[in-house]
């Protein structure tokens, strides 16, 4: 693989084998962007990566973002890229499947979530301060209505979330050259949102691909840190 020249930007995409994170990659490599894709599946970030190679330099590295080294082999591929430009926290646990009361919930499965929903994406974000920082860079940190509703069920996903929302403030408060986001995508046909209602039909959920483009005027319009909906940056429909 070719560095990418010093003016050519960077991303790091965590959960990037499928969803909204292969979504990402995928605009964002039609704009011209380099990659850092990450994922639990070897095989399923072989094949996005794959699909990536035609169109820019994409780096995957298959791993736990809840595991140190992992994070470390991270870093070490902004390093030799030269440069960091964004950072989406993408990669996310539900919890069990079925969702279960807050009362019920197992304890260790809860301590899971908290551990890729909030503890990895502060982690992996503190590791790269100083990349983020020489390029006045961008963190987006993907939410969910889940963290500011309070839906049945949904505790430990959605407290994991409300979390990440205030840690993305704190973060904003902290490095004022950075501009940081916790970003809403909405209802997407996903995965993990199918996991969330098993057995039902989730076909009028729009695809991961259609948020896209929200997400890249965001970054284009680079408004105050702070969070948002991704509803908030789709294109005026015009009769």
């Amino acid at each position: 693989m070719t560095p990418p020249s010093s003016t050519r930007p960077v991303a790091l995409i965590t959960g990037a084998s499928a969803g909204l994170g292969l979504a990402l990659a995928h605009g964002l490599a039609d704009r011209g962007w380099a990659l850092i894709i990450d994922a639990r599946g070897a095989d399923a970030l072989k094949d996005a990566a794959d699909a990536l190679a035609d169109r820019t330099d994409v780096v995957p590295l298959a791993g736990d973002v809840t595991d140190a080294e992992h994070r470390a082999d991270l870093v070490d591929a902004v390093g030799e890229l030269g440069r960091l430009d964004l950072l989406v926290n993408n990669a996310s646990y539900l919890g069990t499947s079925p969702l279960r009361p807050l009362d019920a919930t197992d304890l260790d499965d809860l301590r899971r979530v908290y551990e890729v929903d909030v503890v990895a994406p502060i982690a992996l974000t503190q590791a790269l301060i100083p990349d983020l920082t020489a390029a006045a860079g961008i963190v987006v940190n993907i939410s969910s209505d889940a963290a500011v509703e309070g839906y049945e069920g949904w505790g430990g996903y959605g407290s994991a979330k409300a979390a990440l929302d205030h840690a993305s403030r704190v973060l904003a408060a902290e490095h004022q050259e950075l501009a940081v986001y916790a970003v809403d995508p909405g209802d997407l046909r996903t995965a993990m949102h199918q996991a969330a209602f098993p057995g039902e039909d989730i076909s009028d959920r729009p695809e991961p691909a259609t948020v896209v483009p929200a997400f890249l005027r965001l970054l284009d319009a680079r408004p105050t840190s702070g969070r948002y909906r991704a509803a908030e940056f789709e294109p005026a429909v015009t009769s």
